[in-house]
């Protein structure tokens, strides 16, 4: 019997919730990474160098740092359908601004450069806690055993809006009209989504699953029964409070292994429309070949997860993932040929897409509460410094050396690093396996 309920409500859940919350992330991961494309025409257009361009990307993850963890409790304070909606609408126009930055920089003087870091510092800002705000939006809807599967499912959305979005914004590079160059089209069609999706989430989401309509009361009843039993076997294990959360050494150590990834994957993804284009292909052609990575990832992050979720282990598999980045993206930085290079990167991507849904599970399994709320905020702002560090390392070597090769092997270390730091996590592997138990099973 508890069986059939525990299947009707996953299912009902998943339904109802995953492809929406995909459709969240998929554009909000476009519009963090489509100045990559737009790149291509802007930096002559507005005189920016790849030191510039490199600084501007990153200083996103700037802004992202200093809001996330106000953000995400605030989220929790004022509840995820109203604050998620916030940010989504928020960051849509900012986004869109970047579109008129000549237009601002001559009615402020300011210089286009000061003006594309004020810009993508602000879209950070705004963006902060959108991230984990939806984990921690997650572990209110789904017990432990489900969670790195669903993780996975629902940031399909980054190599999805990759893999769709790429070619897009190829496209999207070609349009002439009302005075608008085709990369600033560009920005102004891909925030148009984020928010109507924004306005969206104030109609579909639901904070909690007792205000779901659409559950049976058995199926309410099984959700919460388990969630209070998850909860209540971490605090008997071990209880940490908001500001522990925020000093645990554990907490941080995730917060490295995060930073690792998070420098190879932006480090990547910022330049790689320029890696691909400089093969002497056409905007469009950039645009499909740039996804092709993407598709590889989506394929290592379900296979991946799944495998993490059957067998309850998470640091090895994370660990070997990592490394399998590193070695990607060292071996294409080393190699002239394009059909080389783009056949590494994709086996580099394999790595970088299939850790995020296997160590996220980690530290819930550690936290919980406020302080869940407030430590998966803290792991993913600080993790993602280094999506800072990674675009601008890459845009400086790359100035200073003439090509990808020396940044690409600064990536590579980084993901090497990464899963050194995975391996020496201290988490307790039997109690990591039996969160990945249904709880009701006891």
């Amino acid at each position: 019997m508890t069986d059939t309920v525990e299947k009707r409500a996953i299912g009902k859940i998943m339904r109802r919730l995953i492809p929406f919350l995909i459709l969240c992330y998929f554009v909000a991961y476009l519009d963090r990474v489509n100045v990559g494309f737009a790149k291509l025409h802007m930096n002559a257009s507005l005189g920016l160098s790849e030191a510039a361009y490199g600084l501007g990307a990153g200083l996103f993850f700037i802004g992202y740092f200093f809001f996330e963890v106000p953000s995400n409790i605030l989220l929790e304070r004022f509840g995820a359908r109203r604050w998620i909606a916030r940010i989504m609408i928020s960051w849509g126009i900012v986004s869109a601004a970047f579109a008129f930055i000549p237009s601002m920089s001559a009615a402020t003087g300011l210089s286009n450069e000061w003006i594309f870091y004020f810009l993508r510092l602000l879209l950070g800002a705004c963006e902060a806690g959108f991230f984990p705000g939806i984990i921690f939006y997650l572990t209110l809807w789904f017990p432990a055993a489900y969670r790195a599967r669903v993780i996975s499912l629902f940031m399909l959305a980054i190599p999805i809006s990759s893999i769709i979005g790429a070619p897009i914004s190829g496209l999207l590079l070609n349009l002439e009209g009302w005075g608008l160059a085709g990369w600033q089209w560009l920005f102004v069609c891909e925030a148009l989504p984020s928010i109507l999706v924004g306005f969206g989430v104030l109609v579909f989401l639901i904070d909690f699953p007792r205000e779901a309509s659409w559950l049976e009361a058995d199926e309410v009843a099984w959700i919460q029964t388990t969630l209070d039993y998850e909860r209540q076997k971490k605090e008997a294990v071990e209880h940490i409070s908001m500001m522990q959360a925020l000093t645990d050494m554990r907490i941080l150590a995730c917060a490295l292994v995060y930073f690792c990834l998070n420098a190879a994957s932006y480090g990547i993804a910022f330049f790689l429309p320029t890696i691909i284009k400089a093969f002497g292909v056409t905007d469009t052609q950039t645009g499909f070949i740039a996804a092709l990575p993407f598709v590889f990832g989506a394929i290592g992050m379900v296979v991946l997860g799944r495998h993490s979720d059957r067998t309850g282990e998470r640091k090895m598999h994370v660990a070997g993932a990592l490394t399998l980045a590193a070695v990607g993206i060292a071996a294409a930085g080393l190699v002239s040929s394009p059909v080389l290079i783009v056949g590494l990167l994709c086996l580099a991507q394999i790595g970088v897409s299939a850790v995020p849904p296997m160590f996220w599970p980690m530290p819930a399994s550690i936290l919980t509460g406020a302080s869940a709320a407030a430590g998966i905020a803290a792991i993913n702002s600080l993790g993602n410094l280094s999506g800072f560090a990674g675009p601008f390392a890459m845009g400086y070597l790359k100035d200073l050396t003439g090509g990808f090769t020396a940044g690409m092997l600064l990536l590579a270390a980084m993901g090497l690093l990464g899963a050194i730091v995975a391996l020496r996590l201290r988490i307790d592997a039997a109690f990591e396996r039996s969160m990945a138990q249904p709880a009701m099973a006891h």
